[in-house]
């Protein structure tokens, strides 16, 4: 069965979206076969693997929430072979209302998910930089979240408040959600107070960090603008490297807990 893992922070600029994308592409390279949810109304995940977001004739993760849809009719294939992603549209903005009255409204996407998962080796959901009904609904679906941290002085008083979601989820909607780990992006070792801050979270969350660390670097900018993951833009750049780190060390880590 594939493993679903929800990439969220109510912090937006975290880097959320490179690490969707990035992550997505270095478990594709690996031949994981993978599946990548764009599960934010500004669909920057979409546009950055080259798809329009505005695009009429796309079916979304819209149609899929609301009921008009089967999962399956909003695939779309991506320049790698073993990456599937279902696109977003500003209207799911609009599906954050029409769940209000459905009366499983937190396990939606769970429900959807259902028929597919044991066709993919990983499911990524990037997640909405908000805790709202679509964000909740990408944690029932999902055995574990990354949560993404910017070292710096701020990330750390939002992290509370998506720790405290998280705890909401498991008690209430899904006990088996786990965390995959905090990841550093927009990492520079130069700087005294990234390396303070990653001391910090590593002394509160210890093995719950991940030993890969984002570095910042220009190519992980400019990849998305040329509709492509950081592995199809700049082979050898450190962006790919940290990416491919960080695919194998999720593949090592779940090897391991499944044997």
């Amino acid at each position: 069965m594939g493993k679903v893992i929800a990439i969220a922070n109510q912090k937006g600029g975290v880097g959320k979206t490179t690490t969707a994308i990035n992550l997505a592409a270095s478990l594709a390279v690996m031949e994981k076969k993978t599946l990548l949810i764009d599960a934010d109304p500004q669909a920057n995940t979409t546009s950055g693997l080259n798809f329009n977001p505005d695009s009429d004739s796309m079916r979304t993760l819209y149609e899929v929430l609301i009921g008009q849809i089967d999962v399956t009719e909003a695939l779309l294939d991506t320049d790698l072979q073993y990456l599937q992603v279902v696109p977003s549209h500003i209207n799911l903005v609009g599906a954050e209302i029409e769940l209000l009255n459905e009366e499983r409204r937190e396990s939606v996407m769970k429900d959807c998910l259902a028929d597919i998962r044991d066709e993919y080796d990983y499911i990524l959901i990037d997640c909405s930089p908000s805790l709202g009904i679509i964000t909740v609904n990408a944690l029932t679906a999902a055995d574990s979240v990354i949560i993404p941290v910017q070292p710096e002085y701020f990330a750390l008083e939002g992290l509370g408040k998506l720790l405290n979601t998280i705890k909401l989820v498991q008690n209430k909607l899904n006990p088996t959600l786990s965390i995959e780990g905090f990841l550093f992006t927009m990492f520079d070792s130069r700087l005294r107070l990234h390396n303070q801050v990653v001391e910090e979270v590593k002394n509160h969350f210890s093995d719950m960090v991940f030993k890969t660390m984002i570095s910042r670097n220009v190519r992980l900018s400019e990849a998305p603008s040329h509709g492509k993951p950081a592995i199809l833009y700049d082979v050898i750049s450190s962006g790919t490297n940290n990416y491919m780190s960080l695919a194998q060390e999720i593949v090592k880590k779940n090897q391991k807990s499944f044997s």
